[in-house]
């Protein structure tokens, strides 16, 4: 089977999401997390703000990536980090 086999034959999991899966992987580091900018992945995949974020939201409920908000030393929010989870 490929690498991203089992992320194909994922019936349930609509084409943004999977597309975004792979750019996702394509970009995490050694620990699997990464920093995304929706519109940077939306610019690079050639996709709208919101289906990116769609699809972020359809790979979060399908246990394929954690979110966790990051705030800096005053509280404010700065960002997101994904976690990304092995498609296995």
């Amino acid at each position: 089977m490929s690498f991203f086999g089992s992320i194909y034959a994922d019936d349930e999991l609509p084409h943004r999401a999977k597309a975004v899966y792979i750019y996702l992987r394509d970009r995490m580091n050694a620990e699997r997390t990464c920093w995304y900018a929706v519109s940077t992945i939306a610019a690079d995949l050639g996709l709208s703000r919101s289906t990116v974020k769609r699809a972020l939201h359809d790979l979060e409920h399908a246990g394929l990536v954690e979110k966790k908000r990051r705030y800096r030393e005053n509280g404010s929010y700065t960002s997101n980090m994904l976690t990304v989870k092995k498609d296995d």
